[in-house]
């Protein structure tokens, strides 16, 4: 027997199939969307369905856009491209604020365990951005795992003959934490990112 009746079980089940979201975070949403006036949830509901229906990927870097080129296409730098895995990556990078090239996202990695291969991701629209525009340098944002350094090889493999300087995020012990408490492979990335001061 459910918890609630049909039509609020059915609300919290769909809040429940949101990542991150379990059962009691679930029904604090279903119980504020119920306890607000109709309007708001009708709101909420337009929200949901005009994002479906007007959000689409940028043509050019694959970011999440309302316009058929993004905002960050249309204005930046195209001679830096900044490969990231997925569209919430660019959002991170955006906080920094310092990049002023564009993205490409390739929407996952490289991934045997998972049947993923190169041509399961956007690596050939990346090939084909770099080889139609003069671009400089291509740095490699992809995450720091076995499969996000895999790709990044494996990109990297294919632009150098293309003459495309490429770059990997640097790597090691981050700001404010003890060296005693970093791990082997990170203190080895550390030495070999070194920089002179």
């Amino acid at each position: 027997m459910a918890d609630f009746e049909e039509p609020i079980e059915r609300l919290i089940e769909y809040f429940r199939s949101l990542p991150g979201v379990g059962k009691k975070t679930a029904q604090r949403y279903a119980f504020y969307i119920i306890e607000n006036n109709k309007e708001k949830a009708e709101n909420f509901a337009k929200a949901i369905v005009d994002a479906k229906e007007k959000v689409k990927l940028c043509k050019e870097c694959g970011n999440y856009s309302a316009s058929e080129v993004c905002p960050i296409c249309q204005r930046r730098n195209k001679q830096i491209i900044c490969v990231v895995q997925e569209p919430k990556d660019i959002i991170s990078m955006e906080k920094v604020k310092s990049f002023d090239g564009v993205y490409h996202v390739l929407f996952g990695c490289i991934n045997p365990l998972e049947n993923k291969g190169p041509n399961d991701i956007r690596i050939k629209e990346l090939l084909a951005r770099v080889s139609t525009n003069d671009v400089k340098e291509v740095i490699m944002a992809t995450n720091p795992d076995v499969e996000g350094e895999a790709t990044a090889m494996y990109v990297a493999k294919l632009l150098r003959p293309m003459g495309v300087k490429v770059t990997r995020l640097a790597q090691g012990i981050a700001m404010g934490s003890d060296i005693e408490f970093a791990d082997e492979i990170t203190l080895s990335k550390a030495i070999a990112d070194r920089k002179e001061i």
